[in-house]
């Protein structure tokens, strides 16, 4: 349990992959910008579309997330992963029924439900945990008839509404739940075939009464109804040249161990000729929304997860242990301590301490020097950047407001679809107004448009190192 609950965290200790990520910096600076101004944005903050709407409906996360880093610096990105690793890891093992009973598969399902949900530095981690907790509530509810459990949900989405949009896919579960329940009903009512047997666990008014105290709970922030607006504006948008918005390639083992996770949630439904509707459509939806947007594969990995455990059979036993709740035993005291223990280790003596030495990895992903030379040198304004770097200049280059980045809920599909297309040279290059007005221009140094621009008399090699191209245009 020591490996499996802290072998993740030690791992980010030592790649710090959420400094090589693009959109926590601008989620760090969201949240400087709102403890500085103690309100919460509602334009278009550090960009050249500064009157364009725009609602941090992460105002949660990025507030905690400055907050650690006006502590610790720039390491607090990395603590923060290692702790949400640690904390995923506990709860897929806690979803998988990790009892004596069932400990070899318990922990088998854990491991590998890590290893098919990617690296998320971000706030979705927040949904990772909350959707593992919800589906524990809703799961142990229609296994015990007890209505005890349901009674967190709503705290968990007045939580959820407030650190991360994913709360909308909590919600669907949550509605799906009562819908089955409703019909689950009906059936036994009327004594339908279908599903013959099958007693709802829940009764309607329960159902009915949490799942409307979760809507309320999820006004309960800065923005109120109009948080659901910029969250479907954000979950369903469509740019194909955007990376997480694409379908899955299986061009990553992890996307191969994602399948098989999903095709043995299905196996033990069908074993079992389950006739659980709520299992059948939940697995359906997530597969559905892993397959076709990459961003979402965590979603498929936590549902299966439970389904399978879900479908082990029950021992008296365990349904006893199950029913009546275990205590705290000395050896998960034990196993606690040491993961703390490891933790506070691997931070300790794998982060560098010094933010010289942080802000030198963080250069081999992002434009570091070139922007020192920028500031140094008082290029003109305005600028023109790449896609994936425009969240960390937000924070690195404040003074420069970026042309575009990862905030797909701020630019829209129109303008995100015109920077790619001229960055691919599908349309002209004055055709984007925000590289025509731009007199200058910052693009990673291996990238087609920077090769190509470097060779017209028009732009001028202003700066170059390994990472990022500075060209100046003339008029």
């Amino acid at each position: 349990m020591l490996l499996l609950f802290s072998v993740a965290a030690w791992h980010e200790s030592v790649q710090l992959s959420a400094l090589a990520d693009s959109d926590v910096w601008w989620h760090l600076s969201t949240g400087a910008w709102i403890l500085q101004n103690h309100t919460v944005p509602h334009t278009g903050l550090f960009s050249q579309y500064p009157d364009l709407p725009w609602i941090a409906s992460n105002w949660l996360f990025d507030v905690l997330l400055a907050a650690a880093y006006k502590l610790v610096g720039i390491s607090a990105l990395v603590i923060f992963l290692m702790a949400f690793k640690v904390t995923i890891a506990v709860l897929m093992f806690a979803l998988a029924r990790g009892s004596r009973l069932n400990f070899w598969p318990a922990v088998l399902l854990g491991a590998t439900a890590q290893y098919s949900i990617p690296d998320l530095p971000g706030p979705i981690v927040w949904s990772v945990v909350l959707f593992a907790i919800e589906l524990k509530l809703l799961f142990r509810t229609r296994r015990t008839g007890k209505v005890r459990p349901l009674f967190w949900v709503p705290f968990l989405f007045l939580v959820w509404a407030n650190v991360d949009m994913g709360f909308m896919f909590g919600l669907f579960v949550l509605f799906l739940f009562s819908v089955i329940e409703f019909a689950e009903e009906i059936r036994h009512c009327s004594g339908a075939g279908w599903f013959a047997g099958q007693v709802p666990r829940v009764p309607l008014r329960i159902a009915a009464i949490v799942t409307a105290a979760s809507v309320i709970a999820t006004f309960c922030n800065p923005y109120f109804f109009h948080l659901y607006s910029a969250a479907c504006k954000e979950l369903w948008s469509i740019v194909p040249y955007v990376h997480g918005l694409r379908a899955i390639s299986f061009r990553r083992p992890q996307d191969y161990v994602l399948l098989l996770l999903a095709m043995a949630a299905f196996f033990f439904l069908g074993r079992q000729r389950s006739q659980n509707l709520f299992e059948i459509t939940l697995m359906i939806g997530c597969l559905a929304l892993a397959f076709t947007r990459r961003r979402d594969t965590w979603l498929l990995a936590v549902a299966s997860v439970a389904v399978i455990a879900y479908t082990f059979p029950i021992s008296s036993e365990s349904a006893e242990m199950e029913n009546g709740g275990r205590m705290w035993r000395w050896e998960k005291l034990v196993t606690a301590g040491l993961v703390i223990f490891v933790f506070a280790l691997a931070a300790i003596t794998q982060i560098p301490g010094s933010g010289k030495a942080l802000l030198k990895r963080i250069g081999e992903t992002f434009p570091v020097r070139a922007s020192d030379y920028i500031r140094a040198n008082h290029l003109p304004s305005p600028l023109f950047n790449a896609y994936d770097w425009g969240g960390f200049l937000t924070w690195y280059l404040p003074e420069y407001p970026v042309s575009i980045d990862s905030r797909t809920g701020l630019y829209g599909e129109e303008l995100d679809s015109r920077y790619f297309k001229v960055t691919t040279s599908e349309i002209p290059l004055d055709a984007d107004p925000s590289f025509a007005n731009a007199p200058t221009i910052l693009l990673p140094k291996d990238s087609p448009m920077a090769i190509a621009l470097s060779t017209v008399p028009r732009f001028q090699v202003a700066y170059q190192d390994n990472v990022a191209m500075v060209l100046l245009q003339g008029r």
